[in-house]
């Protein structure tokens, strides 16, 4: 921590369990400084820094954050005398940064206060998995190569993360049609295999579903000297396209007339950037339902509703962090808004809590920038869910927490309640949610 090595006491040990790295609680009070407790009747550890209080539960993939529920990629585990819990997901909770060498297999964490520096790449997960490329991610020293670190394809457009020095060039091709987007002087962060698959010859696909123009997206690792990462758009037939580089998100959009004029780029033209970010997906469902519904699947619906009403606004310019399920570490989804320049960032969940009593609709903020948008989107989602009020809360959530634009995360209702759960799932609630999602914003913009 802070690059000073952290000594554990007694017979406690790291371990790494499906790729997540694990440590005793008890660890957490010695080593890092935070308040633990263990009740044994419920199994229970609680975490305490300053105002934030986690809560986790043996074997149970569900964590809470000053009383929201947060999923958890791995449950906290009983051992004979102890019990171990995902050093990641806390640190990150506590606001320490967190990167991982997988080579050396050493995790680094960074207090916020501390001005230490390490060979890791901030954010890319403690003992995440993945492949990790030859020369890339926390081991390496080359700082003259750029990274890519994920991908995300929505609203007909490709994004391309990247950080450091990289360079793009595109081109067409035919036989079959596809675009061509080469990557320069960059190479694969073991961000983007930790979110991404990627087999031992770097290759990767994506499938996109829900737009006529594509059948797939493909990338790899195409050439060493110079380090080049190339993607390939593979389409269904010819298409224009527009290349724009946005701080280091490369966009290639597909969205051009029939004319083969380009469209403009993202907030051309004074539009307000508006990021909607369904939480979860693909291997991280989120909450489940009484009847077994995954939360992933409502946001996403959600989501994607909001996303087809404000593409009518010709004042507002709207990005999925997703528009399938698939599954974006929680840095990309920040990474997308921020180096957008997003004027909003909503993110879309479900709740869910261990009493099947507790219902209603709740909205977080995490930075006082972002109350008065908090306020706004509360009015409007509490309005068109005609469920119980549970307030504006504080919420310490990495995608509100690290965002730079105001930004807020709505928990529409519970999941383990029945009555919301059915709620949740019917077509009308959810068109009347993503309304009122759209008129928070608009009014929150100043948009008519």
């Amino acid at each position: 921590m802070n690059d000073n090595e952290l000594k554990l006491t007694g017979n406690a040990v790291v371990e790494n369990v499906k790729g997540n790295t694990m440590i005793p609680f008890r660890v957490v009070g010695e080593s890092l400084g935070f308040v633990v407790a263990w009740e044994q009747k419920t199994g229970t550890v609680t975490i305490q820094k300053d105002s934030t209080v986690i809560k986790l539960v043996v074997n149970q993939k569900n964590a809470t954050v000053n009383g929201s529920k947060v999923a958890l990629n791995i449950a906290p585990i009983l051992r004979t005398d102890t019990v171990i819990v995902p050093l990641r997901f806390v640190s990150e909770q506590m606001g320490l940064t967190v990167s991982w060498d997988n080579v050396k297999k050493v995790v680094y964490l960074i207090t916020p206060d501390s001005n230490a520096g390490n060979s890791g790449n901030a954010g890319t997960g403690a003992g995440n998995g993945g492949t990790t490329v030859p020369g890339s991610g926390s081991g390496d020293n080359d700082s003259s190569v750029g990274l890519v670190n994920g991908l995300s394809f929505s609203d007909n457009r490709l994004l391309i993360a990247t950080s450091g020095l990289v360079k793009a060039s595109s081109f067409k091709m035919t036989g079959p049609d596809r675009v061509v987007i080469d990557l320069t002087n960059a190479k694969f962060s073991d961000q983007f295999s930790g979110s991404s698959p990627l087999d031992s010859n770097y290759n990767g696909s994506i499938n996109v579903s829900g737009y006529p123009d594509v059948s797939k997206v493909r990338y790899s690792l195409y050439n060493d000297n110079p380090s080049t990462v190339r993607v390939v758009i593979d389409l269904n037939y010819a298409k224009n396209y527009k290349l724009t580089n946005e701080n280091g998100m490369y966009i290639i959009d597909l969205n051009t007339s029939d004319s083969g004029t380009p469209s403009t780029p993202v907030g051309g033209g004074g539009k307000k950037i508006v990021v909607i970010d369904a939480g979860h997906g693909d291997q991280d469902p989120g909450a489940s339902g009484v009847s077994g519904k995954k939360e992933k699947a409502f946001n996403l619906a959600v989501a994607l509703k909001v996303g087809a009403l404000l593409k009518n606004d010709p004042n507002i310019d709207v990005v999925l962090t997703r528009s399938d399920d698939t599954f974006l570490e929680l840095s990309e989804r920040v990474k997308i808004a921020n180096d957008l320049k997003a004027d909003v960032f909503i993110s879309i969940h479900a709740n869910s809590a261990g009493s099947s009593v507790a219902t209603g609709s709740e909205t977080y903020y995490q930075r006082d920038a972002s109350k008065a948008l908090a306020n706004v989107m509360h009015k409007y989602l509490v309005q068109a869910t005609g469920l119980k009020d549970r307030g504006v809360r504080y919420g310490n959530f990495h995608v509100i927490r690290e965002t730079k634009m105001p930004a807020v995360l709505l928990e529409v209702g519970y999941l383990s309640n029945k009555n919301d759960e059915a709620a949740l799932f019917s077509e009308s609630f959810q068109q009347r949610v993503a309304k009122g999602i759209v008129s928070g914003i608009k009014e929150y913009l100043g948009v008519k």
